[in-house]
């Protein structure tokens, strides 16, 4: 029994020893492992362009509708029967200043005159009755020897008034010569009938609308402009004595006739007295001269009232404008840069303008590097790969 309980300690005893050489082999004496080096670092890979400032003026696209400069009802100041209108009096005609429109009977008129005349000589013989009858008071009161004479002895009142009574009648005939020559409404200026109101046989009164008439030699527009593209415009805001001298921005006005694209050239003359309330813009008014003209080729259609057109207005010099694809803002008002130390930069920019795939800044130096496309998300401080895509200047559009 002894001798079993001997063996068991033994055998136990030669486990744990080889336990223990075993853990010292894996711990200590296993090979030192060798350094390796570590991968090489990868930084993102951004595209760049590298700007180029110029001066440059920007032009701004606005649109709005066609109107008259001048438009006005033509009245009657008399009243009578319509007794003939122009053979072209109806809508969409024209006519020329001074040209007789419409006719309206002038018997009464002539009646009038003649009744005003008859009143002129009875008045002129008034005054030479009390011209004679003062001159000879003013003879027999010299007779007398008295040096006071009397107004009244004068007939110096009868005489002021028979000259006032020839004045009033002289005034009633100029009346009823001024009455008859309103029974002839002639046209006021070269123009257009927009609107036809009376016609023969019917009868007007003093006021009565007889047509509705607008000039041909210039039509406006008025052009709605944000405050941002008021900022690239020279407009005439301010009051000026003299604008013999004044600038005036050009303006390009377009629009589709007849399955045509048709151009034509004006000037803004001025702007709204006030601010849209509604929608916070500004309206300049652009003026186009002669706008019936058929232009170079002959073949130009008419730049009619109510013509909705698109208009360019030419811009101010402006210094350092930079053009960018428009995925180079960040915001409104930002952009990514890369430095010197191939790192990520933001910068606060202007932005100019907007349109299409690109954008106009101010706030950018030459040779400055703006990213506009990126695989992964950039933040400022980022190292990164460069690819310079191209070089853009101001004046790309």
């Amino acid at each position: 029994m002894a001798l079993k309980t001997s063996r068991s300690l033994l055998g136990a005893a030669a486990v744990a020893v080889l336990g223990v050489v075993v853990s010292w082999i894996l711990l200590v004496a296993k090979p030192a492992p060798e350094p390796e080096a570590l991968p090489p670092e990868t930084l993102p890979l951004v595209d760049v362009v590298s700007v180029e400032p110029q001066s440059l003026a920007l032009s701004v696209t606005t649109q709005g509708t066609v109107r008259p400069v001048r438009e006005i009802d033509l009245v009657s100041r008399v009243a009578g029967r319509v007794e003939a209108v122009a053979p072209d009096f109806s809508a969409g005609s024209f006519f020329r200043s001074g040209d007789l429109l419409v006719s309206i009977e002038d018997v009464d008129y002539r009646f009038a005159i003649a009744r005003a005349r008859s009143q002129v000589a009875a008045a002129e013989q008034r005054v030479a009755e009390e011209e004679g009858r003062a001159l000879q008071a003013k003879r027999e009161w010299r007779d007398l020897g008295n040096p006071d004479a009397n107004a009244l002895f004068l007939r110096q009142p009868q005489l002021a008034s028979a000259r006032s009574a020839l004045e009033a009648a002289r005034a009633d005939l100029g009346a009823a010569e001024l009455d008859l020559a309103r029974t002839r409404v002639v046209a006021p200026f070269n123009g257009r009938i927009s609107e036809k109101l009376v016609d023969s046989g019917q009868y007007v009164t003093p006021g009565t609308r007889i047509a509705r008439v607008y000039a041909t030699d210039a039509v406006e527009v008025r052009l709605p402009l944000t405050d941002r593209q008021v900022a690239l415009l020279d407009l005439p805001l301010h009051y000026r004595p003299d604008d013999s001298e004044l600038e005036l921005p050009a303006v390009t006005l377009r629009a589709t006739f007849a399955n045509r694209d048709w151009e034509w050239r004006g000037r803004i003359v001025r702007t709204d007295a006030r601010i849209d309330e509604n929608s916070r813009v500004v309206y300049a008014v652009a003026e186009v001269r002669e706008p019936f003209a058929r232009g170079p080729g002959g073949e130009r259609p008419p730049l009619v009232p109510g013509m909705f057109v698109s208009a360019t207005v030419a811009g101010r010099d402006l210094e350092a404008v930079a053009s960018l694809p428009r995925s180079a803002l960040r915001n409104e008002a930002g952009v990514m840069l890369v430095d010197s130390r191939q790192q990520v930069v933001v910068r606060e920019v202007s932005v100019l303008q907007s349109e299409g795939g690109r954008v106009w800044v101010q706030g950018l130096q030459r040779g400055d590097r703006v990213i506009v496309r990126e695989p992964t998300v950039t933040v400022a401080g980022m190292r990164v790969e460069v690819n310079e895509v191209a070089r853009v200047a101001g004046a790309s559009r």
